[in-house]
């Protein structure tokens, strides 16, 4: 019995632990999937476009050739003259004028894309031309975001439940940490020779009759002892087997023999999982400086790491672009050379982008408990005091 009941435990620990990682694992393959069809999509749309040479392009190429056939071999007039009109000149010129859409729209070009799409970042640097395109972008996107804030819940209920339980832990600590110090002092040593005084005081002054003696005995105390303890746990034993054993039987045969009220369990225990996102989150209540610190901490790890591939960075570049991408401002500013290697990191943007929400949401918390106390100080300075006046 216990060589096939061992099996069947570990075939419904294997179930339960694929039924609580289910709902999570659903969620980022859907947003896996979502985005590398949004590549496929926008890279089809918008990398096989036509470039049709507009009316604006041919005058631009037309005023432009016009200013170099004016300028003279003097470098001063040649800088007012750029100052004035080639500067004005470039900056009425158009992006796609000078780029190939193939280049921009490849299938890693736009998977980068949907994911500053959906993460609502939206660098500025890549945005369809078309007008299916932007249709498509609209759609995508009313379908996208709330994904992906899906996405960041459930992994914020993950990283809640791993920082509460950090910081209580280190609470713990330190705590022990501080007894221990106060307890290597004098206050230990002379509460251990209280004890002992205590101890001795009873010992003198309570001594032992000759009945207390007697029952002390093993021939007189232990036998009646085990007698009562072997028929009471006698008795418990076979109540025990006359109630749980064919309780037992019954579960297992109704189980058995009806499978689909197993599967409803799992599903309901299932339900529940999907029911439990974000209560985790609401409950974490850890302190603004930790998550500073933590912040501070992981922003860093990416900027050490990105000028590896991007050799435009530095290390204060790099980590200006990791803070712009993970409050999803997205200045469009810096440009990166090679966007297929950024997504590697997409789950670092995820993890980093639900740390920063929850850095927020903790600073929410404080504000508004810094507004609650002035408003009540606010409020006790107002009020008028009552005057006795003397009858």
């Amino acid at each position: 019995m216990a060589s096939t009941s061992q099996p069947l435990r570990g075939k419904r620990a294997c179930k339960n632990i694929f039924w609580a990682v289910f709902p999570h694992a659903c969620f980022i393959l859907s947003l896996v999937i979502y985005a590398f069809l949004g590549a496929l999509m926008f890279s089809h749309i918008e990398g096989n476009r036509k470039v049709n040479l507009s009316e604006e392009y041919r005058n631009f190429l037309q005023n432009l050739w016009n200013i170099s056939r004016n300028l003279s071999d003097n470098m001063t007039e040649n800088e007012e003259i750029f100052k004035e009109k080639i500067h004005a000149l470039l900056n009425a010129a158009e992006r796609d004028w000078f780029v190939n859409p193939k280049d921009i729209w490849t299938f890693f070009g736009s998977l980068f894309f949907c994911c500053t799409v959906f993460t609502t970042v939206g660098y500025g640097n890549t945005y369809p031309v078309t007008r299916i395109g932007k249709y498509l972008c609209m759609l995508y996107a009313l379908f996208g975001i709330p994904l992906m804030f899906l996405v960041l819940t459930d992994m914020g209920d993950i990283l809640a439940t791993v920082l509460s339980k950090s910081y209580s832990e280190f609470r713990k600590l330190q705590s022990k940490i501080l007894a221990s110090k106060l307890c290597s002092g004098s206050i230990c040593s002379k509460g251990d020779e209280l004890k002992s005084r205590a101890q001795s005081k009873v010992v003198i002054n309570e001594p032992l009759t000759i009945m207390e003696v007697l029952k002390s005995q093993p021939g007189v105390k232990r036998k009646p002892i085990k007698y009562c303890n072997a028929e009471i746990f006698e008795m418990l034993i076979a109540r025990e087997s006359e109630h749980t054993k064919p309780a037992r039987n019954k579960n297992i045969a109704r189980w058995s023999s009806c499978p689909e009220l197993a599967r409803g369990k799992i599903m309901s225990r299932v339900m529940e999982n999907f029911d439990k996102i974000g209560k985790q989150l609401e409950k974490l209540d850890v302190p603004i400086v930790l998550m500073v610190l933590v912040i501070f901490v992981y922003i860093s790890c990416a900027a050490a790491i990105l000028p590896n591939w991007e050799t435009r960075l530095d290390f204060q570049e790099a980590f200006y672009f990791c803070f712009i991408t993970l409050t999803t401002i997205g200045f469009g500013d810096t440009q990166l050379e090679h966007p297929k290697f950024f997504l590697f990191f997409s789950l670092y943007i995820i993890i980093g982008m639900e740390i920063v929400f929850i850095a927020f949401k903790l600073g929410q918390d404080r504000l508004i408990g810094l507004y609650k106390k002035v408003i009540s100080f606010c409020g006790e300075k107002k009020m008028p005091s009552k005057k006795v006046y003397p009858k």
